[in-house]
């Protein structure tokens, strides 16, 4: 009988941890998606200190362009001529997956973004802050269909060999 009650309790205790763990991520995800939410609203609102709030003090922005390798400084520079104009950039989400190990100040999300460029993927690194959490690293890429990759490539090639020569000669 003792053991029966041993058990139960064992159960019940590793059943309610278990809850508290799912409840603890599912307000983790919930928590970073609005952060998402409200910087690409920033955005869309042209609301310049609003957006970059929402970025770490070594935030890097990794944009479409393969020349696009930005830290916060360099990316605020970039961006101020857009803000400044009333509007930046209107991105809504479409798709995103969020990552969250337990009890991590560190996540990560892939998202699907409807854009002036169509469909384009974000992905990034998240870190928990004394302000919550705030975006560390966001890489932008345009989503080509597979089967329009030769026109791309096609279309880019110029420009890749040109950037690809100047990168090669740094390495030397």
């Amino acid at each position: 009988m003792r053991n029966i009650v041993v058990f139960i309790y064992l159960a019940i205790t590793i059943t309610c941890s278990a809850q508290t763990k799912k409840i603890s991520i599912d307000k983790t995800k919930t928590e970073i998606n609005t952060v998402l939410e409200q910087w690409h609203k920033a955005a869309a609102d042209a609301s310049f200190d609003s957006y970059f709030g929402l970025m770490t003090n070594d935030a890097v922005f990794i944009g479409t362009d393969a020349t696009e390798n930005w830290d916060l400084a360099s990316f605020k520079a970039f961006s101020k001529p857009y803000f400044d104009k009333g509007k930046a950039w209107s991105f809504s989400t479409l798709e995103r997956n969020i990552f969250t190990p337990n009890d991590s100040k560190l996540a990560w999300f892939d998202e699907l973004l409807d854009t002036q460029m169509g469909i384009c993927r974000g992905s990034g690194v998240l870190e928990k802050t004394t302000e919550g959490w705030k975006i560390k690293h966001y890489v932008l890429s345009i989503a080509i269909p597979n089967q329009n990759v030769k026109e791309i490539t096609a279309l880019k090639n110029n420009f890749d060999s040109d950037l690809m020569k100047k990168l090669r000669s740094k390495q030397d």
